[in-house]
């Protein structure tokens, strides 16, 4: 169990310090979501097809 008088004991560790950046790069962001962004469009064209078209049918 760590105890306050113990703190002296401790207090000779070393601690390594990382600094992690992480870099994206703007275009690949900006060609993903282009791309999402069309598969979105044409999911709800495909829905509005089946809606206008399709299901008046039946």
């Amino acid at each position: 169990m760590y105890e306050p008088r113990d703190r002296n004991e401790v207090s000779n560790v070393d601690v390594e310090r990382r600094d992690v950046q992480h870099k994206s790069e703007p275009s690949m962001v900006a060609a993903t979501f282009i791309k999402y962004a069309a598969y979105i469009v044409l999911f709800f064209g495909f829905l509005y097809f089946l809606v206008k078209y399709v299901f008046p049918k039946f």
